[in-house]
């Protein structure tokens, strides 16, 4: 019997198989899993475009974030200037805080503050033209409630 086993020869060639079968590029079985290699440029590509939108999303928060930046500080400025223009204005009074005050101009360039708004003059003409009604801030600052549509600050 012994003589047997040893005549007995195997067709397949010793090269195209393997005792680690798990270890093939490819399915060693009919039932395997096709194993196709990757196309690694359109993977990469992929990554790319979604890198390419995730970072556009993050710059477009950030650039929103900036224009609101840029809008609180143009505010900030403009009630700095109108807080000056105020300031230089005659005032006859004490501003308290949270308190509503009206800002006029006269025909000479000069401005002054009233707590004396626009429609509450009676038939008196006076010198003076309405420029805003405005309120002050707990940092000293004036925010404008209602302005004439000539008042630049």
């Amino acid at each position: 019997m012994t003589e047997q086993l040893e005549e007995l020869h195997n067709p397949i060639d010793a090269s195209k198989i393997t005792d680690m079968p798990g270890l093939l590029p490819y399915a060693h079985t009919v039932g395997g899993v096709v194993i196709r290699p990757e196309d690694t440029g359109k993977i990469k590509g992929r990554a790319v475009k979604a890198m390419e939108q995730q970072t556009d999303m993050q710059l477009l928060q950030i650039q929103q974030q900036i224009e609101l930046l840029a809008s609180q500080a143009r505010a900030i400025q403009r009630r700095t200037a109108l807080s000056y223009r105020i300031y230089e204005a005659a005032i006859g009074f004490e501003p308290l805080i949270g308190q509503v005050y009206h800002l006029y101009s006269r025909s000479e360039g000069s401005y002054f503050l009233s707590l004396i708004g626009p429609g509450e003059w009676g038939r008196s003409k006076g010198d003076r033209h309405f420029m805003a009604t405005v309120k002050l801030l707990a940092d000293h600052t004036w925010d404008v409630l209602q302005a004439d549509e000539d008042l630049t600050i």
